[in-house]
């Protein structure tokens, strides 16, 4: 008696081992699924994003830009006689340069042809000189050795480090920004640092900031690579990206 119930409950604990094995299996199998569904779609998302920032890019570089030269070569032909006329073409001709300089950067923005043309240290370098704080911080961007061209991954690693920028100007009182690159058979490794004020990474994911440095997040998650921050108050801010070749 003693045998058979040692039997059905070791007959018992089997099945239950068993079913507890398939549900475990079938919630991991679950959760891989929903991130690799949710990568794709984010991914569409971005890739969308990303078009239709090429499209309006283009629509102000070809089109909206040789239209407003084109009003400032009409209005600086008319021939006026009164002072107060001329002055106001000339301040007129001076707003739509501005313009004009405006939009120039936020096609850029939207679109680094560099990127394309030229490849990613070089729009990097490119971005910081457009920026127009160069007075305010030093960037200095460079590469240990040849780096890859992998079109599909550079464009979000340009915008990574757009927003590591805009932070780094925005937040961190910093003089100095190094970017340098290197690459191994496996990877490609970033190191980006300022000699800012720091800041307390978690608590920054609390507030407005963590809304950047979650796209950053999402972006390294799309080439399967990582972001790592090190900062301490007053002591400037580390960012370390890998991101894997192929």
């Amino acid at each position: 008696m003693e045998d058979r119930i040692y039997d059905i409950t070791a007959l018992l604990s089997s099945l239950l081992a068993v079913i507890i094995t398939f549900f475990i299996g079938s919630i991991i199998r679950y959760h891989r699924r929903y991130v690799r569904l949710q990568r794709e779609r984010i991914t569409a998302e971005i890739k969308s994003l990303e078009n239709e920032r090429k499209r309006i890019a283009t629509d102000l570089h070809d089109s909206l830009g040789p239209l407003l030269s084109t009003v400032k070569l009409n209005m600086t032909s008319i021939e006026v006689t009164d002072p107060r006329d001329k002055q106001i073409i000339a301040k007129s001709g001076k707003y739509i340069d501005e313009i004009i300089t405006s939009m120039r950067q936020i096609s850029y923005d939207l679109l680094p042809n560099t990127l394309e043309r030229r490849g990613l240290i070089e729009a990097i370098t490119e971005f910081t000189n457009h920026i127009g704080h160069n007075d305010l911080l030093e960037v200095h961007v460079y590469a240990v050795n040849t780096i890859t061209p992998d079109p599909e991954k550079d464009i979000h690693i340009f915008r990574v480090i757009q927003e590591i920028i805009h932070n780094t100007l925005k937040h961190a009182n910093a003089t100095k920004l190094d970017i340098g690159f290197s690459q191994d058979e496996k990877e490609l490794l970033i190191l980006v640092k300022d000699n800012g004020k720091g800041f307390n990474v978690e608590k920054a994911k609390q507030n407005s900031r963590g809304l950047g440095l979650k796209s950053m997040e999402i972006r390294m998650d799309i080439m399967h690579g990582s972001v790592s921050i090190h900062s301490v108050p007053g002591e400037g801010t580390h960012y370390y990206l890998r991101i894997p070749l192929g």
